[in-house]
């Protein structure tokens, strides 16, 4: 960070504080971690590759607060990994943020991910593509995994009916795709939904702390989902499967995040793609039905995706078919509706939908005039 830039008065210290954190420095408090470490060795490589990782982890770095007045909090090299397998980097051709992941070369994860990727031109495709594989310089028994970079599917919240809709038909028609290809997710839950956000934050974000601008200094305000489309994304194959053509698909393994999926057993075998259709239509109640007003009509859908006999489950393909039907049934005025937690009470509900309508006459007007 610049320190002769005007920066907002909030990002400056007391001289007492500054001389506090100085000293926290120096005693090695924003030192790099050991995982961190890893991505430090490797930050060459990669950008030989054409990856360029954030200042923090290339050869030489100093932290950017040393000598200023600034907080460490605010200046962006303080920031460090989220996870340490994964780790964000801009491809140098284009400045494209990207993800970057540490995986097996042995595990299924990797050639999952490529399978669904060589169908990248395929709209129906809501599987994460893997743009580049690198053997990493520090074990040629793994490799480097980039992709797009992606943030969690509910950050920001979804706000709308809208928003709900477009969610479960992309999702419900990734998963469709998933099954028409013979792979089995087997993971579905929210953690492993996430979704290309550029639209919402055309100015960008930091890629870890995903609220603030790059520079980590200010708030980063999203546009509205309504009026900026996303697309989601399945991510994390590390426990896929991917069938051959005309075999069996039953497994066994009590695997997953999510645990409710009844018929999971590490002795009696079960069909994946029933599974996959559980979870997610449990992700659909327990994000979306339980928690908000207005999502009634899920029901019947989330009611057949969770039949505990799960050869009454609908396949993923006739699941599409079954909720397009449903949404001809809607108020055509039903994707502009607020999303209204059923937590809310009376008069907090009666306010919030007077200011949400409000908010959707302007955004109205808005797009009529320009």
């Amino acid at each position: 960070m610049n320190p002769q830039k005007k920066l907002p008065d909030y990002v400056y210290l007391t001289p007492e504080a500054a001389q506090r954190q100085a000293e926290r420095t120096r005693q090695g408090f924003y030192n790099l971690l050991p995982d961190e470490l890893l991505w430090h060795s490797r930050q060459r490589f990669l950008e030989d590759n054409g990856y360029l990782l954030r200042p923090r982890y290339r050869k030489g770095w100093k932290p950017s607060w040393i000598g200023t007045n600034i907080a460490p909090a605010f200046c962006e090299d303080s920031i460090v990994t989220s996870r340490p397998q994964v780790i964000d980097a801009t491809r140098t051709e284009d400045n494209a943020l990207v993800s970057i992941k540490t995986v097996s070369k042995k595990d299924q994860e990797l050639h999952v991910a490529q399978f669904l990727s060589s169908f990248k031109d395929v709209d129906q495709n809501h599987c994460v593509e893997v743009l580049d594989v690198l053997t990493d310089p520090l074990d040629s028994e793994r490799a480097l995994m980039v992709m797009p970079y992606l943030r969690p599917f509910n950050d920001p919240e979804l706000v709308t009916v809208g928003d709900v809709m477009d969610f479960v038909h992309q999702m419900l028609e990734g998963l469709a795709f998933m099954h028409a290809h013979r792979v089995a997710h087997r993971d579905i839950a929210p953690p492993n939904v996430m979704m290309d956000a550029k639209a919402l934050y055309p100015s960008g974000h930091h890629p870890v702390r995903m609220d603030y601008t790059p520079d980590a200094v200010y708030d980063a305000i999203p546009l509205p989902r309504a009026d900026h489309p996303v697309r989601y994304y399945y991510v994390d194959f590390g426990i896929s499967v991917r069938f051959p053509e005309n075999s069996s698909t039953m497994v066994i393994g009590d695997v997953g995040r999510d645990d409710e999926v009844p018929e999971l057993s590490s002795t009696v075998p079960y069909d994946a793609f029933k599974a996959d259709i559980y979870a997610l239509g449990n992700l659909f109640d327990k994000e979306f039905e339980r928690r908000y007003h207005r999502l009634e009509f899920l029901r019947p859908l989330i009611d057949s995706m969770k039949q505990r006999q799960p050869e009454l489950r609908l396949p993923a393909a006739d699941l599409v078919i079954l909720y397009d039907q449903i949404l001809t049934t809607l108020n055509k005025n039903a994707p502009r509706w607020r999303l209204s937690l059923k937590s809310e009470g009376p008069l907090e509900r009666m306010l919030n939908d007077t200011v949400a309508v409000a908010w959707n006459g302007i955004s109205n007007m808005k797009r009529y005039v320009g």
